[in-house]
């Protein structure tokens, strides 16, 4: 059994990795400040530390205290919106914040570490899909800060005993994901259709996203973590573009509702076409996703449902 300590693990997707993770067997420390995490997302077997990951001396305790063996770094601001209204706050989280708790791990001897990166580090590419050697040409703050977390996790990695690794996700999606979140726009389609409502899609909604189901991330999450050989960075994604307009029209089908959103001006700092290739840790791990996103947004829409 290990002790693995996750930040943001009251989170979407901190919360799926917390529970695989239980159900393995390990001992699971969750660190969140419940900003947009839920208390009632951890579950019963965790032990649960209220912190900020902006507060240095809290996160170097709560390591200390925890001995993990194993950092999980989900905790982040996510959004770009907010990262171009308070560009500060955006790099004390995410950069700073992944500072923090990198010296924490430095010092406890914690030897791996795994951190959530985003697609948004790329930017606009002209080749598709997008591969880890592709150009990292950021569009916004949020895009940046998540770049520059990269860069301090590999330096880590050549200046001290420690195996660290960057995931860089594309647009994950799924139960417990929450409108506050950047990759929600599925959960708000979702409930937007539920209740009767016309959805809006900001451009022309022929700009494309990769969406990757949770459980398939959080598996993503912790083969990274088990497997000693894997360091470096890797994408998670499922490989294939699906425009706005067609995945707004797949789930008015699977909530038997009529196809017919608001165009608005599209949003500033967003990409055009994104989609991203996950060879590289396929071969590193074997994984895949296994969920189609047919499969996922019927699973979605049911949780929607039920709420």
């Amino acid at each position: 059994m290990q002790t693995i300590f996750v930040t943001g693990g009251a989170g979407f997707i901190g919360s799926h990795v917390v529970e695989r993770l239980l159900a393995r067997g390990d001992q699971v420390v969750v660190y969140d400040n419940f900003t947009t995490g839920l208390p009632s997302n951890v579950p019963e077997k965790a032990v649960v530390v209220e912190g900020d990951i902006r507060d240095k001396e809290s996160i170097e305790e709560a390591v200390v205290r925890h001995q993990p063996d194993g950092i999980i770094h989900l905790a982040a601001q996510s959004k770009v919106g907010p990262s171009l209204e308070r560009p500060e706050e955006d790099l004390e989280v995410n950069i700073l914040g992944t500072v923090h708790l990198l010296e924490a791990a430095r010092k406890n001897n914690s030897s791996h570490f795994v951190s959530a990166s985003s697609a948004a580090v790329y930017g606009h590419s002209e080749t598709l899909p997008i591969t880890e050697s592709s150009d990292t040409e950021p569009l916004s703050p949020y895009g940046t800060s998540k770049l520059a977390a990269e860069q301090y996790i590999q330096s880590y990695a050549r200046l001290y005993p420690i195996r660290t690794v960057g995931l860089r996700f594309a647009n994950v999606y799924g139960p417990r994901q929450t409108m506050e979140t950047e990759a929600g726009v599925i959960t708000i389609f979702c409930e937007t259709l539920l209740a009767g409502k016309q959805p809006s899609i900001q451009g022309d909604g022929e700009q494309t996203r990769d969406f990757v189901y949770v459980e398939d991330v959080a598996e993503a999450v912790i083969e990274s973590l088990n497997n000693e050989s894997v360091q470096g960075i890797f994408n998670v994604s499922s490989e294939t573009e699906t425009s706005i307009n067609e995945l707004l029209l797949e789930l008015s089908r699977t909530a038997g509702r009529e196809f017919a959103p608001v165009y608005g001006p599209p949003r500033a700092g967003d990409i055009r076409h994104s989609f991203l290739s996950y060879k590289r840790l396929h071969k590193e791990t074997g994984w895949s996703p296994e969920v189609s996103l047919t499969e996922g947004l019927e699973k979605t829409m049911e949780y929607y449902k039920q709420k």
